[in-house]
C-alpha cells in the first residue's frame, strides 16, 4: 500500500483535492475556478486560472511528492498546443503534468467509486455531473449495463439562463426544465436509485437546510443520507423561487452556487425519465474510484 497519495481533479467548474494517508483521507478541498465560463470569454485558459491550479498543487506537495493531477472536460476540449502552453506552466512550477483523462474514463472511476460497495438488488443510475460533462452509468449487481455520455453541463445550462446565478431567477423551474428535456432524449432504461456523484451534493443541501432522510435502503458508508421523489421535486422547484443570496451567505464558498440550479434541474429531469424513486446524494468523485487502483 502506498503510504501517502494526493489525486487532484481539475473539472470546467470546481477543482477537487484529495490527500490520502494508507487509504484514507487527511485532507480535502474543494475550490471553484471557472474554466470553463473564462476559456469561453477569453478565448483561452487565462492566466489567474492557471495560477490558481499551481496554488492548489504546490498545497497538496506540502502533503506529498506522490501528487497525481487530472484534467477533465475543459481539458479535453482545448487543443494540444493549448495543453501543452498550459503543461508547461504547470511543469515548470510544480514538477508535474495534467493528465486529460477521457468522459469515458471520468465516468467509469466516479461510477466505481459509488457501487463497488453498494449491495441492491435491481438497477442503479449514478449520476455524474460536471461544468462540461455529463454520464449516466447503470448498474445492476455491480456490473454496468448501459451508459449515456454527454457534452454540457451546468455551465452551459448556467450560460443559457445567466439569471439563475440571480437571488432570484427571472426564468422559471419549466424553463430549463424544457430546455433541458431538449438534450437528454435517449434514456429508455429504468431504475428506481439515483446516486448523484461528481461532485459534493450535499453542499447544496446543507447550506439551503433542506432535511435529509437516513438511507434505508442499502448500507454503505459514503451514501448514508436519501431523499425521495417527492422530497427531491419540493426541494427542486423551491430553488428557483427561493432567495440564492440567502443560501450562499451560509457557505464558505459562494461562488459554487452559480451553477448549483441548474444541477439541480438537470438532476430532477433525469431522475423522472428513469422513473427513480430514490435519490441518493454524495461527495463521491473520480478521485474514488482511481485511489482504488492506486492503494
Amino acid at each position: 500500500m502506498k503510504k501517502r497519495f494526493a489525486i487532484i481533479e481539475i473539472g470546467s467548474y470546481n477543482t477537487k483535492t484529495h490527500v490520502y494517508e494508507q487509504g484514507n483521507v487527511i485532507y480535502e478541498d474543494n475550490t471553484t475556478i471557472k474554466l470553463k465560463s473564462n476559456y469561453k470569454e477569453n478565448n483561452r485558459i487565462n492566466d489567474n486560472d492557471i495560477s490558481m491550479i499551481i496554488s492548489i498543487i504546490k498545497k497538496a506537495l506540502t502533503f506529498t511528492e506522490n501528487v497525481h493531477v487530472y484534467g477533465c472536460s475543459i481539458f479535453r476540449n482545448i487543443t494540444p498546443e493549448e495543453l501543452a502552453a498550459v503543461n508547461d506552466k504547470v511543469f515548470g512550477e510544480c514538477n508535474l503534468n495534467i493528465e486529460v483523462v477521457s468522459q469515458e474514463e471520468e465516468a467509469y472511476y466516479t461510477a466505481l467509486g459509488c457501487y463497488a460497495n453498494v449491495d441492491y438488488n435491481g438497477n442503479i443510475c449514478v449520476f455524474i455531473g460536471g461544468g462540461g460533462s455529463i454520464e449516466l452509468i447503470f448498474v445492476n449487481n455491480k456490473k454496468v449495463i448501459d451508459k449515456k455520455l454527454y457534452n454540457f453541463g451546468v455551465v452551459d445550462v448556467t450560460n443559457k439562463f445567466e439569471s439563475l446565478k440571480d437571488d432570484i431567477p427571472r426564468c422559471t423551474f419549466d424553463d430549463v426544465y424544457e430546455y433541458i428535456a431538449g438534450l437528454i432524449t435517449d434514456i429508455s432504461i429504468k431504475a428506481d436509485v439515483l446516486i448523484l456523484g461528481g461532485g459534493d451534493h450535499f453542499y447544496w443541501y446543507n447550506n439551503a437546510g433542506y432535511q435529509l432522510l437516513d438511507n434505508n435502503i442499502y448500507e454503505e458508508v459514503n451514501q448514508t443520507k436519501m431523499i425521495t421523489i417527492d422530497m427531491s421535486d419540493k426541494y427542486d422547484h423551491d430553488a428557483l423561487v427561493t432567495s440564492l443570496d440567502d443560501i450562499r451567505n451560509n457557505s464558505d464558498n459562494p461562488n459554487w452556487f452559480d451553477g448549483s440550479r441548474a444541477m439541480k434541474v438537470i438532476t430532477n429531469y433525469i431522475s423522472h425519465q428513469i422513473d427513480a424513486k430514490y435519490i441518493i446524494p454524495t461527495k463521491i468523485n473520480m478521485e474514488d474510484g482511481i485511489r482504488s487502483t492506486l492503494i
